[in-house]
């Protein structure tokens, strides 16, 4: 069973080094971290990229080198804050983490970097929002290992060179298109993590449980993981979410029939779908007659940011065939249309996607 209090101090520097999600409360970002894996072996899914970083890690702790830069693009929630804790842990050094917005200037960033011991990892979350003048201090910093501090004003200015310990740099993204082709060029390896099948998802589920002193079948952990779209960290919630409905209104064990009980009451349908994704398909379908419609017209009609839309709803509906970009906007498909049980309709010129 997860002890929440045991690991204060690594909890609470976690918590406060993270960005806020404004998805999440603080209780459960504190029960995401208490069931984040620890090592490679621990880790579930993304198979290909974990024996990569784990050849990468050995090579380097053979060497006694740091690791060379890493990027992890994808969607939010598929584990890139997880596996740059890996990494450190690992390789037995220290975790630096910050988050792009939060590095303002490169004053803030000489201070991150001067604090580096050998070897250490510095994890930047959401790095394509790094500002220029930051992001062009950075260059040098993971290149040459130095930063340069202007000193003085006008013609009294000196540049000081400041010799930095070699470190790792591990920087994740949710738009990789984003990122400046120079920075891109940094980094050593590039790893794009993928939404998980259902049955690793269900693995975690399992593992998640027993750390939760839960009692979880196989069939509902597949309930759970069919319907967490291809999300470790919306298949936690899920559990968690799951475990309270059975707690209270069952006899505390998840089953199949509990698990589906309680995601039924959260909304969520066989194929992951929430309120909002069946909104937002909606809305396409009914105000646009399936579209084309633009991002910025879909935001305002559905009261939500123009990011929001792209980066937390619409990769998992063009994943799973349910919504298509074209180059006049965003249109559903006919398996939209079935889902939601509502008649495809006849193709009318080039509009048509069926």
């Amino acid at each position: 069973m997860v002890e929440l209090n045991e690991p204060q101090s690594r909890l609470e520097g976690d918590l406060e080094s993270r960005p806020v999600d404004a998805a999440t409360t603080p209780e459960e970002r504190r029960y995401e971290i208490a069931l984040r894996p620890h090592r490679f072996d621990e880790f579930v899914g993304q198979e290909k990229i974990i024996e990569n970083l784990r050849v990468f890690a050995e090579a380097a702790n053979r060497r006694s080198d740091p690791l060379d830069h890493v990027l992890f693009c994808g969607p939010p929630g598929l584990g890139k804050t997880t596996l740059s804790h890996i990494i450190a842990e690992e390789l037995g050094v220290n975790l630096v983490m910050a988050s792009g917005p939060a590095v303002e200037h490169k004053g803030q960033l000489a201070a991150l970097l001067t604090k580096l011991e050998p070897r250490d990892v510095l994890f930047i979350d959401e790095i394509h929002r790094l500002s220029p003048v930051v992001e062009e201090n950075l260059y040098t910093a993971v290149e040459d290992f130095r930063v340069d501090v202007v000193h003085g004003d006008g013609p009294y200015a000196a540049s000081i060179q400041l010799p930095l310990q070699p470190f790792t740099l591990v920087g994740a993204t949710t738009r990789t298109g984003l990122l400046t082709s120079p920075m891109l060029s940094r980094f050593g390896y590039v790893a794009r993590l993928d939404y998980y099948p259902v049955q690793s998802l269900a693995r975690i589920i399992t593992r998640s449980a027993g750390l939760l002193g839960l009692t979880i079948d196989g069939p509902g952990a597949l309930e759970i993981a069919r319907r967490s779209r291809g999300t470790p960290r919306i298949a936690n919630r899920m559990l968690r979410r799951a475990r309270d409905f059975t707690e209270v209104l069952g006899d505390g064990q998840l089953n199949e029939s509990s698990a589906r009980a309680a995601l039924d009451r959260l909304d969520v349908d066989h194929a992951g779908l929430d309120d909002m994704d069946r909104k937002l398909l909606r809305v396409i379908i009914e105000h646009y007659r399936g579209g084309p419609v633009g991002i910025e017209t879909l935001a305002a009609a559905l009261s939500e940011p123009r990011d929001t839309l792209e980066d937390v709803y619409e990769p998992y509906l063009l994943q799973q065939g349910f919504l298509a970009r074209t180059s006049r906007g965003r249109m559903v498909t006919e398996q939209a249309y079935r889902h939601l049980k509502l008649e495809v309709p006849k193709p009318q010129g080039q509009s048509a996607l069926f």
